[in-house]
């Protein structure tokens, strides 16, 4: 799931302004960080009343990165987004990009800051697993994945600092090369890691053409 982090409150005020405004939410991601289902945008409702800020409607999309059905879903909101000056969208940035191809003359502004793709650890607390880096490659590494469980995100590890297993940036954090080193010796692969990997192509993470011929 991507996790997102509502931003300030007071930079949400500056984006929109003195409205009308229109929000919108998610009921997939956004619901589960709790920064853009259906409580917070019932939330931020009730703020932009008592600012006296006009809330001319809103919905939480299931989900707002689905661009069909989101069309669909907003169908019949279309006099409420029509009254609307500002297009709050309480989601991901995906989310926000595919509301504003949808209104391409409304201002839609985003409320939140995608921060990674991450797993739930428990209610609340999740974890950086993905960077969406166009180029997985975990396979190489005991299913771990240095690029976004590692803070300088080497491929070729590790950078010498750890110490008890724990990562130098952060004592709380496992080093993610100690957990590989670990995988991969239970495995008896560890002849993976005399691989040297060459340097990043980011590039790949640009790339937004997928082929879904499996003829």
């Amino acid at each position: 799931m991507i996790i997102t982090r509502q931003k300030d409150l007071q930079e949400i005020l500056e984006k929109i302004g003195s409205g009308p405004v229109f929000l919108v939410g998610c009921n997939e991601c956004a619901t589960l960080c709790g920064t853009g289902g259906k409580d917070e945008i019932t939330a931020l409702s009730t703020l932009f009343a008592s600012k006296k800020i006009p809330v001319s409607g809103s919905i939480v999309l299931d989900p707002a990165c689905h661009l069909l059905n989101s069309k669909q879903l907003l169908k019949p909101c279309a006099a409420q987004v029509d009254s609307a000056q500002i297009i709050l969208v309480m989601a991901c940035g995906n989310g926000v990009q595919t509301v504003a191809e949808l209104y391409p003359e409304k201002q839609v502004v985003g409320g939140t800051d995608a921060l990674f793709i991450g797993e739930v650890i428990r209610a609340g607390v999740f974890e950086k697993r993905c960077s969406l880096c166009g180029d997985c490659l975990i396979d190489k590494y005991g299913g771990l994945c240095p690029v976004a469980r590692c803070p300088k995100s080497m491929l070729n590890g590790p950078c010498g600092g750890a110490a008890n297993g724990k990562c130098e940036i952060n004592a709380e954090m496992p080093c993610v090369w100690d957990q590989i080193y670990t995988h991969l010796k239970k495995r008896n692969q560890l002849y993976l890691l005399k691989a040297v990997q060459p340097p990043k192509d980011w590039s790949k993470s640009r790339e937004v053409k997928v082929s879904r011929d499996h003829q």
